[in-house]
């Protein structure tokens, strides 16, 4: 590990980009310099860092010169404008947005699913979708295990993942319900207090959402099978942190519900809640502010032969996005793949 590491964080005024910040203190992540960039108006306010703050500095193409690593988190139009300036100046992108996923370029990377993917990454490493990490992380070692080939995903997703002004929608519209007013209704198209929205993102021509797409096409790519068929539902819920999964899952070979807690039990990245007679199960309450996937509600599917329901829930903010971000980060260390093998290969 070199001793004069530079780490940008791109859009470190956002919520996944204070978290970023967060993320990599906490873990005592190996950089001499860390740098936080952002759009011109937020140029001179500060941010937090350790145990003291940093100035945010605007984000042009000329950022990157010097640094080693770039932690973007500051949507896709900028990822796709900035991001290639950082590969030429030689700097490796770990990018949040949803540009660079399907890129063939672009390894789309949960560490605790497909690491080795690093290894051919040109300079841009696509984080995916903060509903497929922990979906992924929990249903890895069930693959290896009995390989599996569908999956059916209802997801329960908070409103932090829209961004900071949906977490003050949310709040704000409680308060108004309370005091017997009308919501304020701006960040989505129907009010989120105590109600459910069977939308996320924009609706596609096949009637589905690009959430839900997201959620197929992300999951063959990581989990490097193509065979295995994947539908989504996503649902946006008022829940301030923390998605929820309802997951159904076929393989191709048996495995029972006791088997697959075993193999969840030692599985990196997951913690098991599971002891229903207990009223023990995972809720978002449990994941907020916490690095696993929590798992749990685990069951025989007793309409399908070889079939499994589970719960799953974690931090979108955390694993859903910083954290899987800065993970790869240190697997590109402990690899030695922190450098761009074609400072050219996205002009």
């Amino acid at each position: 590990m070199s001793a004069s590491l530079t780490v940008a964080v791109v859009g470190a005024t956002g919520a996944v980009g204070r978290e970023m910040l967060s993320t990599l203190a906490s873990r005592d992540f190996p950089a001499s310099t860390c740098i936080a960039l952002a759009s011109a108006r937020s140029a001179g306010a500060v941010v937090p860092f350790k145990d003291g703050e940093l100035p945010v500095r605007e984000l042009t193409e000329h950022s990157f010169k010097g640094v080693d690593l770039a932690l973007f988190s500051a949507g896709g139009g900028t990822s796709e404008t900035f991001a290639p300036h950082a590969v030429k100046s030689g700097c490796v992108v770990v990018d949040n947005s949803s540009a660079w996923r399907m890129d063939e370029r672009c390894p789309l990377v949960v560490p605790e699913v497909n690491p080795h993917a690093l290894a051919c990454h040109k300079g841009i490493i696509a984080n995916p979708n903060c509903s497929t990490i922990q979906m992924v992380v929990a249903l890895q070692p069930l693959h290896k295990a009995a390989g599996i080939t569908r999956i059916v995903v209802s997801t329960y997703q908070a409103v932090s993942g829209t961004g900071h002004k949906a977490v003050t929608e949310l709040e704000t519209q409680v308060r108004q319900m309370f005091n017997m007013t009308e919501p304020a209704v701006s960040v989505y198209p129907h009010r989120i207090a105590f109600n459910c929205l069977p939308q996320i993102d924009a609706f596609l021509d096949n009637g589905y959402t690009k959430e839900e797409m997201k959620m197929v096409m992300e999951t063959a790519k990581i989990m490097e099978d193509p065979s295995i068929k994947v539908t989504a539902t996503t649902v946006r819920v008022p829940v301030f942190y923390g998605h929820s999964e309802s997951l159904n899952v076929e393989f191709a070979r048996p495995l029972t519900a006791r088997e697959a807690r075993a193999v969840l039990s030692v599985a990196p990245g997951v913690t098991v809640l599971d002891n229903p007679a207990e009223k023990i199960y995972p809720m978002p309450i449990h994941a907020a502010g916490e690095d696993n996937v929590f798992v749990g509600r685990i069951r025989q599917d007793e309409s399908r032969p070889n079939a499994l329901n589970m719960w799953v829930v974690a931090d979108n903010i955390r694993k859903g996005a910083a954290l899987n971000a800065v993970q790869i980060a240190e697997q590109l260390l402990r690899d030695k793949l922190l450098r761009v093998p074609d400072p050219g290969a996205f002009a």
